[in-house]
């Protein structure tokens, strides 16, 4: 059973490879993804979004190889949101899992399901 007091990639229960760099975070809500959304456009870093869901099992296949891509690409911002968590800025989001890439502030291109190689293809276009 999950725990439903962990929220965010904590509360995936996953096992996942811890990030070397700094450049991985959870939006742990709506106000803090809209702060992360200010941080991308005004920072200009690019940046990766991972639009997921706890009940998703494409998503949970996917998440570690994101967390480990994160040391790989430590020029990008790696970032995680659970629609069910953030639930007004996600509302856009029909499918999960759904990536987006951001560049110098604007959202650049985006990919939706899983494919290690397709993700790591995209992050090394956009890094």
């Amino acid at each position: 059973m999950e725990d439903q007091s962990k929220k965010g990639i904590e509360g995936t229960a996953l096992d996942l490879a811890s990030n070397r760099h700094g450049n991985f975070v959870t939006a742990s809500g709506d106000e803090n993804l809209k702060d992360i959304f200010h941080q991308i456009r005004t920072s200009k870093r690019p940046a990766v979004i991972n639009y997921g869901a706890s009940w998703c099992r494409v998503c949970g296949q996917i998440l570690p190889t994101f967390c480990q891509l994160s040391s790989e690409f430590p020029k990008l911002s790696f970032v995680y949101a659970n629609i069910d968590e953030c639930p007004d800025t996600t509302q856009h989001i029909r499918y999960t899992p759904t990536f987006h890439f951001y560049r110098d502030g604007e959202r650049v291109d985006e990919m939706f399901g899983a494919g290690e190689e397709r993700l790591h293809d995209r992050l090394w276009l956009h890094s």
